[in-house]
């Protein structure tokens, strides 16, 4: 048994001196395991209970800030952890230490690693703005700079709010630290990193998580806040299997850059969440715009795939105007066919176990790994063929109406909008062994109240649920290279609601009218959706640019569905004005003996015609 562990310690010691940010061929998926407000679902007791099902489909789990917030101590109130105090005392929102420490080591002999919430852009003071605790446990100490405020910089909006805390005890004090490396945090204190003791304070924490809790790695919140460098610095030392940084950002060149960034003598210390693919599955599986998915990402980069972290949403994305409506599983079943290593959402998790526990299993039977090789990538307006090259054998991926040749593969999972096969080398008992369902169906069809009359021309659009709406109606912005089809004055002219989404969410239409088409020039042409009371309003909520496409069904990602398409089945009808052909027939194509006594839509002559 020594000798057994012996071999064990030495194993896990080679795999952190080789980490360098992420490990090189990783093979496994990891699990967000929160989202905004989980007090309940990410509790540890909770999450611990659930280690014998997890531990089979996921080897790491990213879950909330583990410390001890002011609000908590003082008064026991919960929040997510992006406000943080105490850097050693782990009793707070989601269970006490206790429960937090029996968590990981239950998982850990599972051989699941826990990621922890890493915050260390910002600081919120014990007491007041700015007065931090100093810590002491065993063997880990911080002390703080707690009378000329060296660790908070110096351009922190604490220092044009002295009024707020700068009394009595505080009184002509102010915060002295150099200027920030990074992007202002509107709300708590921005760490000097260029601080020697702030750098030791964090150095000292990152170690504390490892080596005292028992965490295996770290995602970094809101790095945009300061520079790359200090990622590497922090690493460097702490020297963690596993680190990946929110660096928030659609940009590739960007994200690429910052993960450069973080390099020590030449090695990358992080990687980095895929934000750049993020908005690109936005716009495939939430818009159709499947060429977007040949575009620059981390994951499809040879260079860098190692280092992406793809996600579908996460608890931001979730509740901002960034989080995918719909075709959710299948764009699941994207990032678990690409390179990169896949972090799934616990939202999605419950609601669509089934469906993703038989995509982890396909996942594994093909052998993908983080490095794995994109073979090819097919794009058109019919949607996405992808293959990606496993050490088991390939996963070819059909998305929306997209046709391939699959001889030689073997249908491992079918879902809403997508196909996934497996080489017929694949063993897929895995796959074929889950027996699990879906919590929920994805909708496949626009809502009852979606109608479309004969002749229109109009869309429909789903209102996110974050709008505020209070003594607000949506407006629609409609324009192309000739013409303004809204009045020609912003915000456009009023939507009607007619009636409510598979989910809640409240569904407006926009109808043409010929008295609202007005002469305009442009360069280019689309629609928007807006709730903006009038031109000046601010505070409004719109949609970005999107393509128009009559009789088009709009989230905020773009087009789900047309309208008419999934009516009738008919892209498009082309009226003739003579037609020898007398018949009634329905939507689905059959001929009815007589013209129909009952209300509804039907083709007749090559048209539409609605039978009221």
């Amino acid at each position: 048994m020594k000798r057994l562990f012996t071999s064990l310690l030495i194993t896990l010691t080679s795999l952190c001196m080789m980490a360098q940010g992420w490990p090189e061929k990783y093979e496994g998926v990891m699990l967000q395991g929160f989202y905004w407000d989980s007090y309940t679902d990410s509790k540890w007791t909770n999450l611990e209970s659930q280690a014998d099902e997890l531990s089979q489909y996921f080897k790491l789990i990213w879950v909330p800030n583990s410390g001890k917030t002011s609000d908590f101590h003082h008064a026991g109130r919960k929040t997510m952890g992006y406000d943080p105090c105490y850097w050693f005392d782990h009793t707070g929102a989601f269970g006490t230490e206790a429960e937090l420490r029996s968590m990981i080591s239950t998982f850990q002999t599972k051989g699941v690693g826990i990621i922890e919430d890493v915050v260390v852009n910002h600081k919120n003071g014990l007491n007041t703005w700015v007065d931090f605790p100093n810590e002491t446990k065993g063997t880990y100490s911080i002390t703080w700079d707690n009378t000329n405020f060296s660790g908070i910089c110096k351009d922190d909006e604490c220092n044009s709010h002295l009024s707020e805390w700068a009394t009595g005890a505080f009184a002509g004090k102010k915060a002295t630290g150099a200027n920030d490396t990074g992007d202002n945090f509107d709300g708590f204190r921005d760490l000097d990193h260029t601080n020697a003791t702030v750098q030791q304070n964090i150095k000292t924490y990152v170690s504390f998580l490892l080596n005292n809790l028992g965490y295996v790695g770290f995602r970094y919140d809101m790095v945009k806040g300061f520079s790359a460098s200090y990622i590497g610095i922090y690493n460097a030392s702490a020297n963690p299997t596993y680190s990946v940084g929110e660096y928030w950002d659609g940009d590739f060149n960007k994200t690429k850059g910052w993960i450069d960034g973080t390099k020590v003598d030449g090695k990358i210390q992080s990687a980095a969440f895929d934000f750049p693919l993020k908005y690109k599955i936005n716009a495939a599986f939430g818009g159709g715009k499947w060429d977007q998915l040949k575009e620059a990402f981390l994951a499809n980069n040879t260079d860098y795939s190692r280092y992406a972290v793809t996600f579908v949403d996460n608890h931001d994305t979730y509740r901002e105007r960034t989080c995918l409506n719909y075709n959710i599983c299948a764009a699941n079943a994207y990032i678990l066919t690409m390179p990169g290593t896949p972090c799934l959402f616990l939202p999605h998790w419950k609601d669509y176990k089934g469906t993703l526990k038989k995509l982890i299993e396909a996942r594994k039977a093909a052998g993908i790994n983080n490095q794995s090789t994109i073979e090819s990538v097919e794009t058109s307006d019919k949607g996405l063929v992808l293959k990606v090259k496993g050490d088991k054998g390939s996963l070819m991926l059909v998305t929306d109406e997209a046709t391939i040749n699959t001889a030689g593969y073997q249908l491992a999972v079918e879902g809403v909008l997508f196909k996934l096969y497996a080489s017929s080398e694949v063993d897929l008992s895995g796959v074929n062994a889950v027996t699990d369902t879906d919590a929920k169906q994805e909708p496949t069809t626009v809502p009852d109240c979606c109608v479309v009359n004969e002749g229109e021309t109009c869309a429909f659009f789903e209102v996110p649920a974050f709008w505020d709406m209070s003594s607000r109606v949506i407006k629609c912005w409609r324009w192309d290279k000739q013409y303004n089809y809204t009045g020609g004055s912003w915000p456009g002219v009023t939507c009607t609601k007619v009636g409510t989404a598979h989910n809640g969410n409240a569904v407006w239409k926009w109808t043409f009218k010929e008295s609202d088409k007005k002469t305009a020039s442009g360069g280019n042409e689309g629609i928007i959706f807006n709730n903006a009371i009038n031109s000046s309003d601010n505070k409004k909520e719109q949609t970005d640019d999107l393509d128009f496409q009559n009789t088009g069904y709009y989230t905020m990602n773009g087009m789900w569905k047309n309208v008419l398409k999934e009516t009738t089945g008919i892209q498009t009808i082309t009226t003739t004005r003579q037609n020898s052909d007398t018949h009634w027939y329905n939507l689905n194509g059959l001929r009815l003996t007589e013209k129909p006594a009952t209300k509804g839509v039907y083709i007749h002559q090559g048209k539409k015609v609605v039978v009221r």
